[in-house]
């Protein structure tokens, strides 16, 4: 898709010019769509302007958005409209660009604050800087709990463990506070200390202080199951960050190395992520085929296929809930049109829209959708999902209690996995015959 590129490389490109060299790019483009174009002196009183942001933003929808009606939206008129306000804040001036958003009707072109971009960054780039403790409400009392401290994490090396109540943080109280805002306090720069009250089941409260630091995040869960005979190669994959494929390459080369029959992937609640990685890890199942075809704003398409790298051939079963979305639905659909594996679970999300992360100015972010994305045989499962082989329900309770006991995941208790190897067995038997 040399359009799509082409916009990748401009928009690299204005991140690194001078301010002299940025307002001549940025004249160029107003010239091209014939609005007034600004002075370079012009240009850096324009930079301290909270309207420069917004501009920015619109500049990048009107290049690459993938609908070029603007889904029915006068793009130009929005620009107008919102260069004709006053904006006393930076706040203001962001109410704004999500105001003029929404009017796409695409809830994946978004706007992202500072501190909301910081996060999916860290998030995407498969860190976090923080203490490393998965947190919910604890559904009898509601109570702030640790679901699971994270593997190699200060939360972990302090010996927290699963189940823990958090009573007080800084010595503000948690009670009827939220996760997100317990999560907030919780968060700090890294080598900086929070201090936590704490108690373990009917014990006494305890202190436990922990210093923040910058946190790899494993998103590929691994486990080798003898059942019934046969060695049972349990993945679970959480999310596509920039450490996916790497953590799964190394999984599956560990489970190969202790003989295993076959494999069970689960994708369940997995809402995600960056398209390569997606493609990088279907190309560690599948030796040919096509992955996926992607088409831009322009109808030009992108056929990404299989390369023969294969790490296993072995039988496949992939586990998928009403929470599989985007880059999970790529693998699975890449996975069940080649006939690589067997599709278990219930209908997915239906996201099939590509978007390109930016940068803007003042540090906030910007999605936009680019790209949509079909199957290999051609589907289109937006709004739609793809539907499994074998439908495996799950009443909504049990699927509640199972992901706040992660622990109980891959195991008898979950009832989703043991129709995942039941297939499995099934297909193992086949492939032997």
């Amino acid at each position: 898709m040399p359009q799509r590129r082409c916009q990748f490389a401009l928009t690299s490109k204005l991140v690194a010019l001078s301010s002299a060299e940025k307002a001549l790019a940025f004249a160029s483009t107003l010239t091209f769509i014939g609005l007034p174009v600004l002075t370079t002196t012009a240009w850096a009183a324009w930079q301290d302007n909270p309207k420069s942001v917004l501009d920015e933003a619109w500049q990048i929808v009107y290049r690459s958005y993938v609908n070029p009606t603007f889904n029915q939206v006068d793009w130009v008129q929005e620009r107008q409209a919102l260069l004709d306000q006053e904006f006393t804040s930076p706040e203001a001036a962001h109410d704004a660009l999500k105001a003029m958003l929404a009017r796409l009707d695409d809830p994946y072109t978004r706007f992202m604050t500072p501190e909301q971009f910081q996060a999916f960054s860290n998030q995407t780039n498969g860190q976090l800087v923080g203490v490393g403790m998965r947190l919910a409400l604890d559904p009898e009392t509601g109570a702030l709990m640790v679901v699971k401290p994270i593997e190699g994490s200060p939360a972990m090396a302090a010996n927290v463990h699963p189940g823990d109540h958090i009573l007080q943080i800084n010595g503000t109280s948690t009670q009827g506070m939220t996760v997100e805002v317990a999560a907030s306090q919780i968060r700090g720069e890294a080598g900086t200390t929070v201090e936590l009250l704490m108690q373990r089941n009917d014990t006494a409260p305890f202190v436990v202080t922990l210093t923040r630091a910058r946190i790899d995040l494993p998103v590929v869960t691994s486990a080798l199951q003898e059942i019934e005979g046969k060695r049972i190669g349990y993945l679970r994959l959480s999310a596509f960050n920039a450490q996916s494929a790497e953590q799964m390459e190394q999984a599956i080369k560990r489970l190969e190395e202790q003989q295993v029959d076959g494999y069970v992937l689960d994708l369940r609640n997995n809402p995600g992520g960056i398209l390569s990685q997606a493609i990088a890890i279907a190309r560690m199942w599948l030796d040919e085929g096509t992955i996926v075809r992607t088409v831009d704003r322009d109808g030009q398409g992108d056929v990404t296929s299989a390369n023969r790298t294969a790490l296993t051939d072995k039988p496949l079963v992939v586990l998928v809930n009403g929470n599989s979305a985007s880059a999970s639905e790529v693998l699975t659909g890449a996975l069940q049109d080649n006939r690589r594996a067997t599709v278990v679970g219930t209908q997915t999300v239906g996201k099939a829209l590509v978007q390109s992360i930016n940068r803007l100015g003042d540090g906030s972010g910007l999605n936009v959708t680019i790209a949509r994305y079909y199957t290999p045989s051609g589907a289109d499962i937006n709004r739609k999902g793809i539907t499994p082989d074998v439908v495996a329900e799950s009443p909504e309770a049990d699927q509640r209690d199972l992901w706040l006991h992660p622990d109980r995941l891959g195991t008898e208790q979950d009832s989703q996995f043991v129709t995942a190897i039941a297939q499995l067995r099934k297909a193992i038997r086949d492939n032997v015959n």
